[in-house]
């Protein structure tokens, strides 16, 4: 028992060191904010190492975005809950918090200084097309693990064209709404479904009830004029058989 717990004491150590190496690269060289940094959470922990599947990824991803705080904090609190409880949890977001809290730091030193010199200016021109990239390609991975039904084709459709038209209308609307919205019409779907099942289920033995009543009202006129036959069969055996005190014509004519 105690070489068991051991064991155990020294797995949950090295899961804790893994995401706490795996989320201070996720952090020191991921430019662009939460959404860059999804494709590589992605990469590291639904690809590589399997702790989430896909479709809890998605989730989380859904959940992340729509809780408060940055999208790449909730989503290391999340991962690192999933993996190693709340320490896990802990050390994931303080992880993927310090090189950002470091570098942002040593620039604010000498802030000035530092977007003066031209290497870095065309550095971080560089490095905005490779964070539209990034986006891109996480938004693609995530749209081809979506399940092609209608009610997701109809919504992603929808919110697309929203996106696209407030744009060039230069309407403004939060992303926050999007997902509000998406969320009652899933919402509203489930509950759509579950009364029509209920419903469903209890117009069942209604109808097993009719079913058997109209059995029964068929079987019972079947009954009746098999009933009947007899009946009539038995009249006319008697009305073939003599009564008592009457002779049978045959035996009268003989005595005559």
């Amino acid at each position: 028992m105690q070489k068991q717990k051991e064991k155990r004491e020294r797995a949950g150590l090295r899961r804790l060191l893994v995401l706490a190496l795996s989320f201070l690269k996720i952090g020191l060289f991921t430019f662009g904010g939460g959404y860059a940094m999804i494709a590589l959470i992605q990469k590291e922990f639904v690809a590589k190492k399997k702790w989430v599947g896909e479709e809890e990824f998605l989730d989380m991803v859904a959940i992340a975005e729509s809780t408060p705080g940055p999208l790449a904090i909730n989503s290391a609190t999340y991962i690192g809950y999933k993996a190693g409880g709340v320490w896990g949890a802990a050390v994931s977001t303080l992880c993927v918090c310090i090189p950002a809290f470091l570098i942002i730091y040593l620039i604010s030193l000498f802030f000035d200084a530092f977007l003066q010199l031209t290497l870095v200016n065309y550095a971080f021109k560089g490095i905005q097309v490779a964070v539209v990239f990034l986006i891109l390609n996480a938004g693609w991975k995530m749209l081809k693990q979506m399940k092609k039904n209608a009610f997701n084709l109809i919504l992603f459709c929808g919110v697309f064209g929203c996106l696209v038209g407030f744009s060039v209308f230069a309407v403004d609307f939060s992303t926050l709404f999007y997902i509000l919205i998406c969320g009652a019409c899933g919402l509203a779907v489930y509950l759509t479904v579950l009364v029509a099942k209920r419903r469903k289920a209890r117009s069942e033995p209604t109808m097993q009830g009719n079913a058997a009543l109209s059995e029964k009202t068929k079987d019972v006129p079947e009954k009746t004029e098999q009933n009947g036959s007899v009946g009539e069969e038995t009249d006319a055996s008697r009305q073939g058989e003599p009564q008592k005190g009457e002779r049978a014509p045959e035996r009268e004519e003989e005595s005559k």
